[in-house]
C-alpha cells in the first residue's frame, strides 16, 4: 500500500472506483500513483516541475509537463474528459483562480480542491495585533518569498462559487495536522486552517 499524506487520504475517500482522475500540480505523482493502486484509477497529472515531472513519470505515470497559468488544460483535454479534476494547495499560487475554476469545471464533471484559510484566528491575530503578515505552518513563508498570490479565506471562496453558479457538494475542515474538531464545525472560518472543497457545476 502505498504512504501517502494525510490530506491525500482525505481526497481519496471521495474518489469512486474505476474513476477518470486530472491531477494539476501533481507533483511527484504520490496521489495518483495511490488512486491507481487502491481506487483502480486512470489518471493523468499537470506539473510545472521538471524533475518532479520526470519522478512522476518514472512511476510510470502519464504526466505533462505544463504551466496553470497558461490556461491550456483546456486544449489538452476536451469537454468532461474526467470524473475529478484534483488541485491541492495550488488554488492561491495561480495567476487567475477564478477562471482555472471555470477550466477544472469544464474538462472534469467534479472539482476536488485544497488551500490554506487566510481567516484563520492566528493570522488574524498576528495581523491585528503583531501588526505584520502571517506566518504559521500552513502559511510558513515571509511576505517578500511567497508563492501565495491569492490568499483567500472559505468564505471567499464560497461566495465565488455562489456567483460562477458552482454548487460545494462536500466540505472538510481541518487544522494542519488535518484533524476535525467541534470549533471548526461551530466556526470553520475562524477555527479552520484548511479546507478540502468538492465542487460541481449546479444542475
Amino acid at each position: 500500500m502505498s504512504n501517502i499524506s494525510p490530506e491525500f487520504k482525505l481526497i481519496a475517500d471521495w474518489i469512486a472506483p474505476n474513476s477518470r482522475v486530472l491531477d494539476l500540480g501533481c507533483g511527484d505523482g504520490a496521489l495518483l500513483s495511490h488512486l491507481i493502486e487502491r481506487h483502480d484509477i486512470t489518471g493523468y497529472g499537470m506539473e510545472i516541475d521538471a524533475t518532479k515531472t520526470i519522478a512522476a513519470m518514472n512511476k510510470g505515470l502519464n504526466v505533462i509537463h505544463s504551466d496553470l497559468n497558461r490556461h491550456d488544460i483546456t486544449h489538452y483535454f476536451d469537454e468532461s474528459s474526467f470524473d475529478y479534476v484534483i488541485m491541492t494547495q495550488a488554488l492561491q499560487v495561480v495567476s487567475r483562480p477564478d477562471e482555472l475554476l471555470d477550466e477544472m469545471l469544464a474538462i472534469g464533471k467534479q472539482s476536488i480542491i485544497t488551500f490554506p484559510n487566510f481567516g484563520h484566528w492566528r493570522n488574524r491575530a498576528q495581523l491585528m495585533f503583531g501588526g505584520r503578515m502571517p506566518e504559521t505552518e500552513t502559511l510558513p513563508y515571509h511576505w517578500f518569498d511567497t508563492p501565495n498570490i491569492h490568499m483567500c479565506t472559505f468564505k471567499d471562496f464560497e461566495k465565488l462559487c455562489a456567483e460562477k453558479g458552482i454548487e460545494v457538494v462536500a466540505r472538510t475542515v481541518v487544522n494542519s495536522e488535518h484533524r476535525s474538531t467541534l470549533s471548526m464545525s461551530i466556526a470553520p472560518n475562524l477555527m479552520g486552517e484548511v479546507a478540502l472543497y468538492k465542487i460541481q457545476r449546479k444542475k
